[in-house]
């Protein structure tokens, strides 16, 4: 099976053997992004979020065949060179992370949570809208404060590049 993917920007033409292949499968071990997390392989845990055309979604259950023309965005894809995205540098500013394996998910749920518009201030609704990537370690204090910022931050940006 052919498929054609656009994966952090670059169009990518893969050939599948096995229509069973997971996105998160293709994207660890035949593109060698490993990024995205095999946490508990259902869909339970957000460590594997990925972004498909903008959306978020937990590239575990994700069958890969069903992606043919999809733009997909990884961990791997979000800085601009050595300069960080907005997410991820607020997660470093407010310490979103400990051991840090969940943390490409949690970055990822993050953008696709503003880019959807339904992070706020709200610290109830940000917690709520991100319910879907544990931790494990407990930092979800800094995971809140991270993406709070982050959405303020971006707003901020659009509005300045708008005037």
């Amino acid at each position: 099976m052919n498929l054609s993917l656009t994966v952090n920007g670059e169009p990518r033409q893969i050939v599948l053997d096995d229509p069973r292949v997971t996105l998160l499968d293709l994207l660890r071990e035949r593109m060698h992004l490993t990024g995205s997390k095999k946490g508990c392989d259902r869909g339970q845990c957000g460590a594997c979020t990925v972004l498909v055309d903008g959306r978020r979604v937990n590239s575990c259950l994700t069958l890969a065949v069903s992606l043919d023309g999809a733009s997909v965005t990884t961990i791997e894809g979000l800085a601009d060179g050595d300069r960080l995205h907005p997410v991820q540098q607020a997660f470093i500013d407010h310490d979103g992370f400990q051991c840090g394996f969940c943390t490409p998910g949690q970055i990822m749920s993050a953008v696709g949570l503003i880019l959807e518009g339904e992070a706020g201030d709200d610290p109830e609704r940000v917690r709520e809208a991100m319910s879907g990537n544990i931790c494990r370690c407990g930092a979800y204090k800094g995971i809140t404060e991270a993406v709070i910022d982050a959405a303020a931050k971006i707003a901020s940006d659009k509005q300045r590049d708008a005037a």
